[in-house]
């Protein structure tokens, strides 16, 4: 018995210092490695191209293209991570180096829900309100916020109206700008010219859209399309509908891409709205 323990206790300390001896072992073997190459791997980029393979390569001074024959342990992917966690439009990066040489970064951009023009700044935020720097390098097609801000109303308190927007197809394709000076006048911009919607505040969204749906669906079809300059949902039950004091002028046939960027004139659109209206009332 006593010898079958000798026995066990010595093939233990054998197999610690072999374990031991392969560890320093491979630790020299891989202090002399080199590198085989750097791959970059952009989650969605397909969907959004917010964050491209190049531009990354950029952030780390072009090392995916030079990296090749360089010692592994001359390569700080602690480094590289930091230096990429800290991009804006980055939610996450890792970076690994593998047994082949090979050394992987892997990156999930940020995911923008709109884009905000406030003064003279403009930026983007994602679902959670973090702000992204918006570059002249990139565009993404999301929906618009154009407003003044304060601490206590701020970009951030529109995602809702966003996220309802998005969810409904015929929303998401129609409305292209959110205009607001205050969290009680918020006015959406829609694809059709000519009207602007005056939505209040944030209460009641979905049945402020109900009520909306209605007057395009069976209002207007039969009154025109551009017989209003206003459409009201901000007052319970009903929608009240300004009527223009003048037609709108036929469309011109030169296209100019200057003009067509510009954003509608909400301003005068709203500024008189002391001509007859018209309620269509909610059938809930």
């Amino acid at each position: 018995m006593k010898l079958r323990t000798i026995i066990w206790c010595i093939s233990s300390l054998l197999l610690v210092a072999y374990l031991i001896a392969i560890f320093f072992w491979i630790g020299d073997a891989f202090k002399g490695s080199r590198c085989t190459g750097m791959e970059i791997y952009v989650a969605d980029t397909a969907t959004y191209h917010f964050v491209t393979k190049s531009e990354i390569s950029r952030e780390i001074d072009s090392l995916p293209t030079r990296c090749e024959g360089m010692l592994l342990r001359d390569i700080n992917i602690d480094s590289i991570e930091k230096k990429l966690n800290s991009i804006d439009k980055i939610e996450s990066a890792s970076c690994v180096k593998l047994n082949n040489g090979k050394v992987i970064i892997s990156v999930n951009p940020m995911r923008p829900v709109a884009r905000v023009f406030e003064k003279d700044v403009s930026y983007y935020i994602n679902c959670e309100g973090k702000r992204i720097s918006a570059d002249a390098r990139y565009f993404l097609d999301v929906p618009v916020i154009s407003g003044q801000f304060d601490s206590l109303f701020t970009a951030v308190s529109l995602l809702p109206l966003i996220e309802y927007i998005k969810s409904d197809a015929t929303w998401s394709s129609l409305i292209t700008m959110i205009k607001t000076d205050a969290r009680h006048d918020i006015y959406l911009v829609p694809s059709i010219r000519g009207h602007v919607i005056k939505f209040g505040d944030m209460s009641n969204i979905e049945n402020k859209f109900a009520r909306l749906r209605r007057m395009y669906e069976e209002v207007l079809p039969v009154k025109g399309w551009d017989c209003y300059d206003t459409l009201a949902v901000k007052w319970s039950g009903q929608v009240v509908a300004t009527k223009r004091a003048k037609r709108l002028n036929e469309a011109k046939v030169k296209y100019d891409e200057e003009i067509e960027n510009e954003a509608p004139d909400v301003g005068s659109m709203i500024a008189d709205e002391t001509t007859d209206t018209v309620s269509v009332k909610n059938s809930n």
